[in-house]
């Protein structure tokens, strides 16, 4: 028994690595290879849902500034019944604004530029500059480029 563990054991010191005895295990190759690969795909992910968040975060701001319009529109038209919703223009909402502004609110595209709200519509939407209402969420019922529901 004494002479195969014996056996075992100068086989074992035959397969190992040349190494000496006084360096630290390194990492190889392939070890660092594969961390650098796993650290390019967080970094990748994580543009990724930046841009997503930046996009929702534009949305998210047209829907503010298009309640504060829709509220604006719906105190207007409770002090002025009769008035059509096609005759409102920027001057006679501006005063109902809730939030003081001297200005009617833009929106900003996702490419960067400056939207108006239509207010002749109720409720109001964000005018994409030839009239058609800008929704690039696709739904107009999200809260995102929308009043909601």
């Amino acid at each position: 028994m004494k002479l195969i563990v014996v056996h075992v054991s100068i086989l074992m010191k035959q397969f190992r690595p040349f190494r000496s005895q006084s360096q630290p295990p390194a990492f190889t190759l392939l070890e660092m290879t594969l961390v650098i690969m796993v650290l390019l795909a967080l970094v990748s992910v994580g543009m990724y849902s930046s841009s997503a968040i930046k996009t929702w975060r534009l949305g998210r701001e047209a829907s503010e500034s298009l309640r504060s319009v829709y509220t604006a529109q719906k105190l207007y038209l409770s002090d002025n019944p009769t008035t059509p919703v096609t005759s409102l223009t920027n001057a006679l909402l501006i005063p109902y604004l809730t939030s003081k502004a001297a200005s009617m609110p833009t929106v900003t595209s996702l490419t960067g530029t400056t939207l108006n709200i239509k207010v002749t519509v109720f409720p109001p939407v964000v005018d994409n500059g030839s009239g058609v209402a800008y929704d690039p969420s696709g739904s107009t019922t999200d809260s995102l480029w929308d009043v909601g529901e």
